[in-house]
């Protein structure tokens, strides 16, 4: 019994650590491009539960400054890029989630911004989750506020950005770190049960011989 507890521990904490591995952590996107460099849009949307497989198709649009309506400016589906807007033609590329249809971020890389670009750029989320038997649709929507500037500028907005990226990416390891320390004393407490139930059996059973021995010498006797 002490051995399949030791079995199922070892089991559920390489589960733990497997899917730890894909840990997300949302992050806002900057909101200050520089006039003729590159800008990434970012945009992170993490699964409420990461064991849970799941699809997702992604469309990006954009509403000019001062503008009331949105256009669609790019699309990206099982892995092909389309970009829907000739204002934006040549000049996006895809910087999120690469190998899988399972997207969680659906960052993309604006080329060579002008100060037409300045506007809210909305990202949408299509995504299925696969379950046993059923699937679910979802849909999320996040917007980024894009100023264009001439020169770069150290903004406050920016520098919170960066801060909570880096403290998200800590908190996420430290928490790994301490749930892996929580199974190594699981599986340590297990292991030592393990050999006092063993070093106990092996007791009894030389104690049961001794009186059988006795019980022995005293009927020859």
């Amino acid at each position: 019994m002490t051995a399949f507890r030791l079995l199922l521990v070892s089991f559920f904490c390489a589960l733990f650590v497997y899917q730890s591995h894909g840990a997300c952590a949302e992050v806002d996107s900057d909101t200050e491009a520089v006039a003729g460099k590159g800008f990434k849009l970012g945009c992170i949307s993490c699964k409420k539960r990461s064991e849970v497989k799941g699809a997702a198709n992604i469309e990006w649009y954009f509403k000019p400054k001062g503008e009331a309506d949105f256009f669609q400016i790019y699309t990206y589906s099982d892995g092909s890029p389309i970009i829907e807007s000739d204002q934006f033609m040549d000049r996006v590329d895809w910087n999120g989630s690469k190998r899988s249809n399972d997207i969680q971020d659906a960052s993309i890389y604006l080329l060579n911004v002008t100060f037409n670009d300045t506007g809210t750029y909305r990202c949408l989320f299509n995504r299925v989750l696969f379950y046993e038997n059923y699937e679910y649709n979802t849909l999320v929507s996040k917007d980024v506020h894009l100023t264009v500037v001439a020169k770069a500028t150290r903004g406050t907005a920016s520098i919170v950005s960066e801060v909570m990226m880096y403290v998200s990416i800590i908190g996420l390891q430290v928490w790994l770190l301490i749930e892996m320390i929580y199974c190594y004393r699981k599986i340590a407490a297990a292991g030592e049960e393990a050999l006092r139930e063993a070093a106990n059996a092996e007791y009894l059973a030389i104690a049961s011989e001794s009186k059988d021995n006795c019980a022995g010498v005293q009927v020859g006797e």
